[in-house]
This record gives structure tokens, sequence and C-alpha cells, in this order.
């Protein structure tokens, strides 16, 4: 039986550890609670751990020994992302069943081709496949049928069809699409083709609402008429560095977050966000763009030649999306988020996120083949970093608000093209741009 010490929670350490097998020190937290099957008393567990990528979880089960009732659950326990996260899934063979699937309690889980919605806050939060979410939906339309039956037979036989409908979606005699939106973010499908991008799954962030705040608990219904109106004297950013108190996105203890109008040579005006943590050490930093969307995209394309190519500086805004055609990957937009850096640095966060990060490359989940595929990702990563792998790297930006240093500037780059595109329909859309109305806004319908 674990025991969390005084030590612990005063912040001498976290209470939250790594997820792991061979960890014999780190058990189960037991409390005796009340059965509600036999209103007898069992055995509730938790454990508080780690898993790379997903942040903090609480996960909890709870049986009982008189009546062999069990009950199992997972509650994310750090913070709440700044943007939703949406995935959409095209399922096509039955090896896509087999895709783990991390779902909060606050996501819907939508499946469009049978019209079936699982509202948020209708179940807790699991750790499954795409397999086991349809099982799960499966034994909740089960559970009250014998009632329906005697009250009420004809909706017992809808539902009843429907149970197939569900059922035979297991066989993947058709293709079918499997919607997860969570406007927590604290949602996951498995990418089985990591590195590499995956043709099936698409991944999309988005802004949450303020009724999404509200039901999240991040906004009260009461604050809503209080907020005061943003200042708009640019000038005096500017010259500040402005500070606003905020959590660790590791330790989730308070931290600081500094703020600062930067110009960029040759580029445009940035903000630049900083955040120290005192109590764990984590540093991080995030840029967004100070200016509009360009009227073109701008796609960036660097042959490296040199490891001195590593020194340049690079800006990522959170629309860019980057690739590497000699190693067959993309990365898409917003998942490093907006960051200035160097290219060294770019490539360094790459290799974290798909390896280090990657949540299905230890514990039970990971297996031989893709362990080695990843850590081959990032042996090729090392070897480009040191100059000695003749490759590509392409920023693709659609709001054209990304920047890759010229070392012979004002002169031509002999190793760099800057293109400038018309972005397509799907990109405007992804912007926000088509439904955006900048003349007449104010003259009503």
């Amino acid at each position: 039986m674990s025991v969390i010490s005084e030590d612990s929670v005063r912040g001498g350490g976290s209470v939250f550890k790594d997820i792991s097998a061979d960890d014999d020190d780190w058990m189960p937290t037991e409390i005796e609670s009340l059965c509600m099957n036999c209103y007898q008393n069992g055995t509730t567990r938790l454990l508080l751990t780690r898993i790379p990528f997903f942040k903090e979880i609480i996960v909890s089960s709870f049986s009982c020994d008189n009546c062999s009732w069990s009950n199992t659950e997972i509650q994310s326990a750090g913070r709440i992302q700044e943007q939703g996260v949406s995935y959409t899934l095209k399922v096509k063979t039955r090896q896509d069943l087999n895709r783990e699937v991390v779902k909060a309690d606050s996501a819907t889980t939508k499946i469009p081709e049978l019209d079936f919605e699982i509202p948020p806050y209708t179940q807790k939060g699991s750790l499954s496949t795409v397999e086991g979410l349809l099982d799960r939906a499966v034994a909740g339309l089960e559970q009250d049928q014998v009632v329906r039956r005697a009250a009420d037979p004809e909706v017992a036989v809808k539902i009843d069809e429907f149970i197939q409908k569900l059922r035979k979606l297991k066989e993947v005699e058709s293709e079918f699409t499997l919607v997860i939106e969570d406007p927590s973010g604290n949602s996951f499908v498995e990418n089985p083709s990591a590195p590499q991008k995956d043709e099936a799954l698409t991944v999309s962030r988005f802004k949450r609402t303020t009724q999404q705040d509200i039901q999240l608990g991040i906004k009260a219904e009461d604050d809503l008429d209080e907020e005061e109106p943003p200042s708009d004297n640019l000038e005096a950013m500017r010259n500040e560095v402005l500070v606003f108190r905020t959590n660790c996105p590791e330790c989730n203890a308070p931290a600081s977050t500094n703020m600062k109008l930067v110009q960029i040579p040759h580029f445009k005006e940035v903000i630049i966000m900083a955040t120290n943590c005192d109590s764990c050490g984590h540093r991080t930093n995030e840029v967004k763009s100070g200016g509009a969307t360009e009227e073109l995209g701008t796609k960036i394309t660097l042959h490296i030649t040199d490891s001195s190519d590593m020194t340049r500086d690079v800006l990522k805004s959170e629309t860019c999306s980057v690739v590497i055609p000699e190693l067959e990957f993309e990365l898409g937009m917003a998942a490093l988020g907006g960051k200035f850096t160097t290219l060294e640095g770019l490539l360094k966060d790459i290799k974290d996120l798909i390896v280090s990060k990657n949540p299905f490359i230890c514990g039970d989940s990971s297996s031989s083949d893709r362990v080695q595929k990843l850590n081959d990702f990032g042996e090729k990563i090392d070897t480009i970093i040191a100059g000695e792998m003749d490759v590509h790297v392409i920023l693709d930006d659609p709001a054209g608000n990304s920047y890759l240093q010229n070392v012979y500037a004002p002169e031509p780059d002999p190793e760099m093209t800057t293109e400038k595109y018309t972005r397509s329909l799907e990109q405007d859309e992804e912007l926000g741009l088509s439904d955006m109305k900048t003349e007449g806004y104010q003259e009503e319908d």
C-alpha cells in the first residue's frame, strides 16, 4: 500500500511518477469505499502516474469481495490544454480497431455514418482501443434493454437493431469514421505509422467556445461581464516585458510567463512568450505572430549541406507544417505550437515529440518493431544535426507567418528557396478565413 508523504504534497517531490512496470516501490493507494452494487465495503485503488505526452493521470480501480463487482476509470490530473483537439479516424481495416485511444470524460465521440454520438461527461475517461470504445457503447445501450422490452417494446427493438449495426462495424466490411472531439485537449488517438504521417488520421486544433470554457470550469458565468477590454497602447507593450501568473505545464506548480513584442530583421513583429518554473526547472517558449495573416502562403525549402546550417534562426508559427522528404516525415500544423529557435532546436524538439515523449514506446503497449522504428528515426535526426546527411527541410505555412534565417542577407541564399502560393479552400477553412467578414461587419443582415 502506497502512502503519499507530506513532503511530496508540499513540493518536496512530485506525487506523479512516470508509468513503468519496473518500479516496485510505486504501489497504488488503497482506500476502503462503499460498493454501489451491494452497499457493502469494497476497495478502491488509486495510481497517480505520468504518461509521456498525456501529462498526469489518475487510474482508479474498484473491486468488491462481497459481490465481485468491479469498475475501472481514468481521469486527467494535468492542466487543460490551451486549445481543444479533434481526431478524425477513417477505420478501413481490422488493424485500425487495435489503435489505442485515450478518451477524456469531456470528449464527444461520433460515428457520422450511423448518426451516433456519445455526449461529453456521459462516460468516465478511459484508456482503451477503437474496438473497446465500440464494445463500451454496445454495453451502455444494452444496460436497460430488459426494462425497455417490458415498458416500450418498439423502442427496444429499434435499439436492438442499432446495437447490431454497432457490432457489425467491428467486422469492418465497409469503411466508417470515428470522430473524437475534446475541448480540454487531453484526448489522444494512436498513430501506428509514427514518425510518418498517418493518412487515415486527421488531427486539428480549435479554440474553445465560451460555453465549453464554462463546462470545463475555466470560466464562471458571472465573470463574463466583468472582463476588461484589452489595452491598445502598443508602444508601451514594445518597450515592456509583460508578466502574468500561470501554471507549469510539467509539474502544475505556480509559475510566471513573460511576454514581449519583438521585431525580427527582414521579417515582421512577433510575440514571444516564455515560461520558467522555479519548482521543477522546466522552461518553455512560444511564438505567435504579431501581424495579420498574409495574402499568400509561404513555402521555405532549405538544402542542408553543412552542420553550420543548424545555427540558422527559425520562426515556426502555429500554422506551419514541417516536412523532411528524405525521411518521409511530415509534422502537421500546431503539433509543436509556435517556436522561435534554431534549426537544431527545431529538429531536437521533433525528436523529443516523436521518440522521447511518444506514449506508446514504453510499457505494455509497446512493440519491438515500433520501438526500433522510432529509435532509427531518432538516430537519423541526430545524423542530420551533425551535418552528415543530405536532406531538405521544408517549412510550409499557409498563413505566411514563418521565417528561416538567410545567412547571406541581403543577398539571396543559394541553398534556400522561398515560394509564395495561393491558399486552397481547405487551407482557408482551417485558418478560419472563409467565415471571416472584414467589410461591412457592423451592418445588420
